[in-house]
């Protein structure tokens, strides 16, 4: 009920003075009925799929890493710097900008991803002409605390984001054609079924992986036991990274917690990078963030897998690295 309560809220706020009260009457409507318990088994839908479409989407660089004091403003022009927005994101899209928005935390102790960096991006895509931009994550503390005290979801429903909380019943089974512990595995039918995915981690200490990166995010759009994840956990975050192919990965190393990841909770464990790094290859934007805080991406479970899988890019000496100030 707290979950139909507050997408029943966040809807009716965003959509009231667009779609008129008769469409909203009839959302209410569905809302009731979607966010009854006992209805949820008859309306759900966990049809297999196959992940998003691989759309080979280029940047102007392989990675543009941009310093400045404004995070809001060094996410404008990482993104200006790749080509502009346009790249990714066509008029009439359906766009997911997936923070990391896990933690009961605030933005001064960095576990979770800056709100200004998430604004950013949500403003961009409208901009772009993007019909409906989703924000959303399934946090590992309770759902409603977090998305407030993080900043998130009041800084992207202010750029115009549609902020709820992931039903854990409207998701679908992940299929691979190849040999995968992910094989079935529940993944948000909502991070799937969208035009462009943008994945916007924050870099930080992960007591288990050593670094939350961009692959570490894409938990957060998985259903079901996730604890099981952590059982070889590098070959299922690379897995789950090519399900759900993400068309433009955006670190957050604003303010990085350096130790006792991934919660936090101490200031003096955060220090300032005020950088924020845009990339189309996932594997070679974790490894850009790895540098900047002098740890061997080898160390990092997923990283090493996709490093012996020859999944993405790890060479930072042969890519085309864009390093600006704001």
């Amino acid at each position: 009920m707290e979950k139909f309560l507050y997408n029943l809220e966040t809807f009716l706020k965003t959509q009231m003075n667009r779609k008129g009260f008769l469409k909203v009457c009839c959302a209410v409507l569905l809302a009731f009925i979607t966010g009854n318990q006992l209805l949820k088994a008859a309306f759900a839908k966990s049809e297999d799929s196959s992940g998003r479409p691989k759309k080979g989407l280029k940047g102007l660089h392989d990675i543009v890493a941009v310093k400045g004091g404004d995070p809001y403003q060094n996410t404008v022009k990482a993104v200006e710097q790749m080509g502009g927005i346009g790249r990714f994101v066509k008029k009439g899209d359906v766009v997911v900008v997936k923070p990391n928005m896990a933690w009961d935390r605030t933005p001064r102790q960095a576990a979770n991803t800056d709100p200004m960096v998430v604004a950013a991006l949500v403003e961009l895509c409208y901009k772009a002409g993007a019909k409906r931009v989703n924000v959303f994550d399934i946090p590992c503390n309770e759902d409603r605390p977090v998305y407030e005290h993080s900043g998130i979801a009041a800084a992207a429903k202010e750029k115009g984001a549609f902020v709820y909380f992931a039903d854990h019943w409207n998701v679908v089974k992940a299929k691979f054609s190849y040999n995968s512990s992910m094989e079935g595995w529940p993944v948000l039918r909502d991070a799937v079924v969208c035009d462009t995915f943008i994945n916007v981690p924050v870099l930080k200490h992960h007591g288990y992986t050593k670094l939350t990166l961009s692959m570490k995010n894409l938990m957060g759009v998985c259903s079901g036991k996730r604890g099981l994840i952590h059982l070889d956990i590098g070959t299922k975050l690379v897995d789950m990274t090519d399900f759900i192919n993400p068309d433009l990965t955006v670190i957050d190393a604003t303010r990085v917690l350096l130790r006792n990841g991934p919660s936090g909770g101490n200031e003096s464990d955060v220090q300032a990078f005020n950088t924020v790094i845009a990339a189309t290859d996932p594997t070679l934007a974790d490894v850009y963030a790895c540098s900047l805080v002098k740890i061997d991406p080898a160390e990092i479970p997923y990283l090493k897998a996709a490093m012996a899988r020859g999944v993405g890019r790890s060479d930072l000496t042969q890519a085309d690295v864009l390093e600006v100030q704001a």
